[in-house]
């Protein structure tokens, strides 16, 4: 479900469907417009905003339901994850399923969940005001989007590592202090990434360059340093935001790969064996899905390829670093 939740979110993004509903409503949201009056009051509302003002002044009302529809799917998706938690999470705690740790652990995937919903208008919001335009454009906050796929992120991680514990309980040893650090550095390499790109996304930077691995005629873009003071290109540069996910997206790349030659022959044992081998696997389809995005003008089903490879390099790097705590001392 969280996973379906970030699928949905980047096509949301890529389809530019998150301004369409203009309004937040935990209950009322789940009833979508019906009759034409309603359609046509809805579309009046949306008309009062800088996206239709700007860009969507020629939309018709049929183009407007297609995306009002992605983003309320987007929106009743997140509510339905929800409850696929909340529901059997107070019935097992009620039946006294739940040790102490999985007690505190409910409460904190609980208080994601509220805060993911939170954020996500929060940073819908942010679109919706003359004030916040970037370049004139109606844009969200590229901030509060990376801090949405970033709590996302987060989310699906304390899933799967949660689940991890239960379906392959085991004590708590590692191959060697080294090995696990390193695992944990890829994992944060990944991580910083994945969030890199939402900078991207936010700013519809992978539009500005379309080669690769030069920026047009250079190495380094040479409007890079162009907003001061110089810490704003790291995050609102689109040219620079996506040089740095280039960079980060290389070293990740560079350093899973160096990782994997390096532990050949360590004792690994099967199953981490096979997890390290398909970290370095996935980390080379993800990278050329990063590259053909950008040579083929960020198409929608490679764009939204890429942020699930993303999840999915960052699931199987979780699944190497939990492996490498059942395998015996050395």
């Amino acid at each position: 479900m969280t996973a379906g939740a970030v699928l949905l979110g980047g096509l949301t993004r890529l389809t530019e469907s998150g301004l369409s509903m203009t309004d937040w409503r935990l209950i009322r949201d789940m009833k979508p417009p019906r009759t034409q009056e309603e359609w046509d009051k809805e579309f009046e509302r949306y008309k009062q905003f800088p996206e239709y003002q700007l860009i969507n002044r020629r939309i018709t009302l049929n183009e407007f339901k297609r995306i009002y529809y992605m983003e309320y799917l987007h929106r009743m998706w997140g509510r339905l994850t929800g409850l696929v938690f909340f529901i059997p999470a107070v019935y097992f705690w009620q039946r006294r399923y739940f040790d102490k740790g999985l007690k505190i652990r409910s409460i904190v995937f609980g208080a994601l969940i509220g805060f993911q919903g939170a954020l996500g208008w929060y940073m819908v919001k942010s679109g919706l005001k003359n004030e916040t335009l970037i370049d004139n454009y109606p844009r969200v906050s590229p901030y509060r989007l990376a801090a949405h796929l970033g709590t996302a992120f987060i989310l699906y991680s304390g899933f799967l590592w949660n689940s991890f514990r239960y379906l392959f309980p085991s004590e708590r040893q590692v191959v060697s202090k080294i090995w696990g650090m390193r695992v944990h550095g890829l994992l944060t390499l990944v991580f910083i990434t994945a969030v890199a790109g939402a900078f991207v996304a936010g700013l519809d930077a992978g539009l500005v360059y379309n080669t690769f691995p030069k920026m047009g005629d250079h190495w380094i873009p040479v409007e890079y340093n162009h907003l001061k003071p110089w810490y704003k290109n790291l995050f609102e540069n689109p040219a620079a935001v996506q040089f740095n996910h280039r960079v980060l997206g290389i070293t990740t790349t560079a350093a899973v790969m160096a990782f994997a030659f390096m532990s050949r022959g360590k004792g690994f044992g099967r199953r981490a064996a096979m997890a390290r081998n398909l970290v370095a696997a996935m980390v080379l389809i993800q990278a050329t899905l990063g590259i053909s995005t950008v040579l083929y003008y960020v198409p929608t089903s490679l764009a939204a390829s890429h942020q699930m490879g993303s999840l999915t390099l960052l699931s199987l790097t979780l699944w190497l670093a939990y492996e490498m705590r059942r395998l015996p001392k050395v």
